[in-house]
């Protein structure tokens, strides 16, 4: 890399870095706060608990251990290791997110280079910085920035077994590919514009290359997912998978009006792409894109690279984002989006320009990039919300409470459970009975901890049974009550 390109990809990694630090103290109440606590957890639980990548546990489903089923936790397991010399600080995992998110731009830049050129290299790189899923996802404590991460590094190094047939790079692209899909499942994706690269260019079935990247890929995760199948108490993977992503697929698959509701469905996720994955403008460049690819020597391979990459992911939106409506599921699209953006804008630069950008039209192309990044953080803005009375009222029971005890919070939300600083049972309490409370307290749990009070107070068999125990003085609203403590008058009531 020469000087001026090198100094170019630098800026582009401060202005990513800049625009990834926004707010990065802030608790792990934000969005998505549900999917943070449990990362958050597993990180400090790998610390406290069990420092074993192999046995991730959450601080819910009563005392440990509570073995749950997710994806390879690379980044909560790197941010324990680190949590032994600076102590317990989330903003730790959230700076490894950061760095594995700006780690992903000289990526994309160098796979925009050997697919187009330099220059489309560049714009792909500009994009991924500032891409409102990109920068938001890539300061949030959740496994896809490290999924992005080794899956472009996967796609580099994989192009370039094709172009040069360097070992190096086919041990170190299937590594990654491998990394990529333990790091979340989703990134099996690119085992499809992987293939059809190699289809065009080689098609030699005497080469055993592709069969080894999907070996290496699906049998490791296999025996990753099959593994925590026998010891977890949560089956997210597996749960999500079989209850409702295959039968929704089956019942839409086998009946006409299902499938016609099915496809309606999905094309609605396009608003999450054009706001807070892509952004309106990128968004609507991927479009525009889609009539300003170069036709020169490398079409046929770009075309099937590309052309298998987007209909995998049509069909994965289908079939799985269709029923789990998140928008960071979304995120596979990121990477394909910024790269063929890159390269239509290359083109499009190539046929008004065909003597080099000038002073005014550089000027021009900055406003724009910055109109562009002030659009797509007015997309993102309101996850950086977070309540600031749940932390003070969390952080009041955590100083109030008898360290290391197991406590029942009658609250659905692991960030809540996280940020109070103890493990136990996370339940609704409009549904939690006597008897599941006199169960917990068999298991040990020492405190009740009412954060929603006018459902607490709706199921009356509870609220009824829970005072006779000694509650806590908690200025914040919440209702904490002390199960080895009787309320005054009730010493002689037999304990159930």
């Amino acid at each position: 890399m020469t000087r001026a390109p090198g100094l170019a990809l630098a800026l582009i990694v401060l202005l990513g870095l800049a625009l990834r630090v926004y707010h990065v103290h802030d608790p792990i109440l934000d969005h998505p706060a549900w999917r943070q606590g449990d990362e958050a957890a597993i990180a400090r639980n790998f610390l406290e608990l069990n420092n074993n990548i192999f046995y991730p546990q959450t601080d819910y489903d009563g005392p440990p251990p509570n073995y749950v089923e997710l994806e390879l936790q690379l980044v909560p397991y790197a941010a324990a290791q680190l949590y032994r010399f600076f102590g317990v600080h989330e903003i730790i995992a959230r700076l490894i997110v950061i760095a594995l998110s700006l780690a992903t731009i000289p990526l994309i830049y160098a796979l925009g280079t050997e697919i187009y050129s330099r220059r489309a290299g560049m714009i792909a790189a500009l994009l991924f910085a500032i891409v409102p899923g990109a920068v938001y996802y890539g300061r949030a404590i959740i496994p896809e920035s490290g999924m992005l991460f080794f899956s472009v590094a996967a796609l580099l190094l994989w192009w370039r077994w094709i172009d040069r047939r360097r070992l190096a790079d086919f041990l170190l692209a299937a590594g990654c590919a491998m990394l990529a899909c333990l790091a979340k499942p989703p990134a099996l994706l690119i085992l499809g514009p992987m293939l059809a690269l190699w289809f065009v260019r080689v098609r030699s079935f005497r080469d055993f290359s592709p069969y080894v990247l999907v070996a290496l890929c699906v049998v490791p995760l296999w025996l990753y997912l099959g593994h925590l199948g026998r010891i977890a108490e949560w089956h997210w993977a597996t749960g999500i998978t079989q209850k409702h992503v295959v039968p929704t697929l089956i019942a839409e698959l086998t009946n006409p009006s299902r499938l016609i509701t099915g496809l309606q469905s999905a094309l609605a996720l396009s608003k999450m792409l054009t706001t807070t994955i892509l952004g309106p403008v990128i968004f609507g460049l991927l479009l525009l894109c889609a009539f300003l690819q170069p036709s020169n020597a490398h079409a046929k391979e770009r075309s099937a690279f590309f052309g298998t990459w987007i209909a995998l992911l049509v069909v994965y939106t289908f079939a799985v984002v269709n029923v789990e409506r998140v928008d960071y599921y979304l995120m596979p699209f990121v990477p394909f989006a910024v790269l063929y953006v890159g390269g239509g804008l290359d083109h499009l630069l190539s046929l008004v320009a065909p003597r080099g950008l000038t002073a005014r039209t550089m000027t021009g192309l900055a406003v724009a990039v910055f109109l562009t990044t002030y659009v797509n953080m007015l997309e993102v803005h309101p996850y950086y919300t977070w309540s600031r009375e749940v932390y003070a009222a969390a952080s009041e029971v955590r100083r109030t409470l008898e360290p290391n005890t197991l406590i029942v919070m009658g609250h659905y939300d692991p960030s809540v459970l996280y940020t109070i600083g103890h493990r136990g049972w996370e339940e609704d309490p409009m549904l939690w009975s006597v008897r599941d409370m006199t169960s917990a307290i068999a298991k040990g749990a020492r405190y009740f901890v009412a954060v929603e009070v006018p459902r607490f107070k709706a199921n009356k068999e509870l609220y009824a049974f829970m005072q006779r125990y000694e509650r806590l003085p908690i200025h914040s609203g919440w209702q904490v009550y002390d199960l080895k403590r009787w309320r005054k008058g009730n010493e002689k009531v037999k304990r159930i």
